[in-house]
């Protein structure tokens, strides 16, 4: 095979295609017209003797085929775009950006006050957005460039294709009021189970890990709601002073911050700690102001919790 007679942009096309599984936003991102497009497509099933990329009832569906080069062919776009942004003048810090980050209220919490606090000094055009993970992974979003760093504590079995990096840990306490009836000087497992308790629930599910642990020792708490928020619980406690939320240390610390009649407790139930990680997708790992802003993210949420 002679690469010569090869055009390598159709590699970017069938990687759009891919990212996108819709024409018309694969056009918009790659500055074509419709009928360019097409063009462009029809090129590629001749290349690869394969449809590739066939209409459904939503956008576009793979082949077999395309599914076993996209991730190669990612690879490959994203070792080339790297080389021609090193390439580029290393004045990246000054030019315009928009970066959009995924993660929950609480490191919205935590990072952004600070990280904004450099990006302004250091990196002045950048703008971030920040979105809601909505308590999942959004590979979707980060293969299709809606995302470029997604933050939580919750990520598992993260795929092929992507990059993660352990940003800091945080271990579980239990907030209560200081009047709470239930609570004398320490707070052992029969006055934790006397009291009501709230949760965060990500999926609507009202039981998790202290719950399955509790079970298996024959015992069980009562759970009255759960919040998709890890600071709206803070309201609630203030008013209700025999309810508990066994939270991250770092939303405890925020809710004695704001009220000097809460307090924290070490939690009866033996739970491990939360490790937060960042996750990015190798179509920007070599994107040198999204490197920069990940390490920016890394030295911070670093200071947050135990490394």
């Amino acid at each position: 095979m002679n690469i010569y007679s090869k055009d390598l942009n159709s590699l970017l096309v069938f990687n759009v295609l891919y990212e996108e599984r819709n024409l018309t936003k694969a056009a918009e991102r790659l500055a074509l017209s419709q009928p360019a497009l097409s063009h462009r497509l029809t090129k590629l099933r001749n290349e690869f003797n394969d449809p590739l990329f066939v209409r459904a009832a939503r956008g576009l569906t793979v082949t077999p085929a395309a599914e076993r080069y996209a991730q190669e062919i990612s690879r490959l776009v994203a070792d080339l775009e790297g080389l021609y942004q090193t390439l580029e003048p290393e004045d990246f810090l000054k030019k315009p950006h928009k970066v959009s980050l995924f993660a929950t209220d609480l490191v919205e919490h935590i990072l952004v006050a600070d990280l904004l606090t450099r990006t302004r000094h250091e990196a002045p055009a950048l703008q971030l957005a920040m979105r809601d993970t909505r308590g999942k992974l959004p590979k979707q979003e980060l293969q299709n460039g809606e995302c470029d760093i997604a933050i939580a504590g919750f990520f598992n079995d993260v795929p092929g294709g992507f990059y993660q990096q352990f940003l800091c840990s945080h271990p579980f306490v239990v907030l209560a009021h200081k009047d709470n009836p239930h609570i004398n000087d320490e707070l052992q497992l029969n006055e934790y189970l006397a009291c009501s308790h709230v949760i965060v629930t990500l999926s609507g599910a009202l039981n998790g890990q202290i719950d399955k642990t509790l079970k298996g020792i024959g015992r069980e708490r009562k759970v009255i709601a759960g919040y998709s928020s890890f600071l709206a619980p803070l309201e609630l406690l203030a008013k209700q002073k025999d309810i508990l939320f066994t939270c991250v240390k770092p939303v405890a610390d925020i809710a004695i911050r704001r009220d000097n009649n809460f307090i924290w407790h070490t939690c009866p139930v033996p739970l491990a700690s939360v490790d937060y990680v960042q996750i990015w997708h190798e179509r920007t790992h070599n994107d040198p102001m999204r490197k920069w802003l990940r390490q920016q993210i890394k030295s911070i949420m670093s200071e947050q919790g135990t490394v």
